[in-house]
């Protein structure tokens, strides 16, 4: 496989017209989940590779997922401190359309020519494993990338990134809003962020790791009615 080190998104043509929103469903682990997802009308669906997730698949299992996922309707692959050999196995198994990790985790590894990737930016205080800088503020602006998402210091552990960070990426990068989203919160934090996009996944679920199907229904629904009601004029997706 010819590799490349991959470039920063600013490099990369973002080629996705502007539309009210753009939404995530992430750490799906069931057909009934990924179905609900699609149903309920998300732009993308997650799946992750990480092992001490409660939402960790294999690769084969991913693969099986990603057959009910129908055209157009993105699938990201979600990664966090992976090995060279995981990130490959995903690749070569499910061909995602994103790559999604922490920016420090992407610096290190070679992902193939072409490939699209959602760096991963945190906010608020960093656990001591951590390989990102200690803020946001020691990102260059001029360098962030094209697309990114904002996190909590830890992922899928519904707790809130700083949404006044978040605006201020916003109005610089299309940014995607992850952390501490749910159906009850998600209309306001567009509201307050005005984000490219917004991801959740503790946030729709009945119990850990487990989906709850009216849960995403709620959460979309509530997302794109907030986001229509500042962009009135812009198609949905």
């Amino acid at each position: 496989m010819s590799r490349a080190a991959p470039q920063p998104a600013s490099q990369a043509a973002i080629t996705t017209a502007r539309a009210p929103l753009w939404i995530k469903i992430c750490g799906l682990r069931t057909g009934e989940a990924v179905d609900a997802a699609v149903d309920a009308g998300a732009n993308a669906v997650g799946f992750v590779f990480h092992a001490a997730s409660p939402r960790n698949l294999d690769p084969a299992a991913a693969a099986g997922l990603s057959r009910d996922v129908p055209a157009g309707v993105e699938r990201v692959a979600v990664f966090l401190h992976p090995s060279q050999s995981l990130v490959d196995a995903v690749l070569a198994t499910i061909a995602p359309d994103w790559v999604q990790m922490d920016a420090a985790d992407l610096a290190g590894l070679a992902l193939p020519v072409g490939q699209r990737v959602l760096p991963v930016l945190r906010s608020g205080p960093r656990p001591s494993e951590s390989r990102m800088p200690e803020a946001l503020s020691d990102f260059d602006i001029a360098q962030l990338p094209a697309r990114c998402l904002l996190e909590s210091a830890r992922s899928g552990a519904g707790e809130r990134a700083d949404w006044s960070e978040a605006a201020r990426l916003a109005s610089e990068t299309e940014l995607v809003l992850a952390g501490g989203l749910d159906p009850d919160n998600v209309a306001e934090a567009v509201r307050a962020v005005r984000p490219f996009g917004v991801d959740v996944s503790s946030g729709v679920e009945r119990e850990r790791g487990v989906k709850d199907p009216v849960r995403i229904r709620e959460f979309v629904r509530a997302a794109r009615a907030a986001a229509r009601a500042l962009f009135p004029e812009e198609s949905p997706r």
